[in-house]
């Protein structure tokens, strides 16, 4: 099983990157405790049911996002690398298909920036989500924070 980061290529990539004014441990905490990633995992007025959160290579992350207005959408993934607290690499068995690298820099004891790295098979798949999913991380990324300061 190949676990290397793929080599980057704009047009295989979508990238979201975030400052977080807290520390390293708790912005991965937040990521790998399923009491913490079900309340921000998802763009806004989404929530989550995890059936299954198995946090180690080969395991599975199993879930179904609840849409705002209607619509529930399972989600099936598989953690490939684990590197707590830098990296956590996954891959989607459901679609849309696609892998998934967070990675964790910790810039002081109280900053962290995260690159999200969502890396597509091809070119056509990629442009498709693009066109909301940008927004959506960003989204994410909002709700993340909030759930950070509960943290606290």
């Amino acid at each position: 099983m190949n676990t290397s980061l793929p080599i980057i290529d704009a047009d295989l990539e979508i990238i979201t990157r975030r400052t977080l004014k807290f520390p390293r441990s708790l912005v991965f905490s937040a990521w790998s405790n399923p009491n913490h990633l079900k309340n921000w995992w998802g763009p806004n007025g989404f929530t989550n049911t995890f059936s299954e959160f198995d946090f180690r290579p080969g395991g599975k992350w199993k879930f179904v996002m609840h849409g705002p207005e209607k619509g529930n959408y399972p989600n099936e993934c598989e953690f490939i690398v684990i590197d707590e607290p830098k990296l956590i690499y996954w891959k989607r068995h459901s679609p849309p298909l696609f892998r998934v690298a967070a990675l964790f820099d910790e810039l002081s004891d109280n900053s962290t920036h995260l690159t999200f790295r969502m890396v597509f098979d091809s070119k056509e798949e990629c442009e498709k989500l693009k066109k909301f999913v940008v927004k959506k991380n960003e989204e994410n990324f909002d709700k993340l924070e909030r759930e950070l300061q509960r943290m606290i």
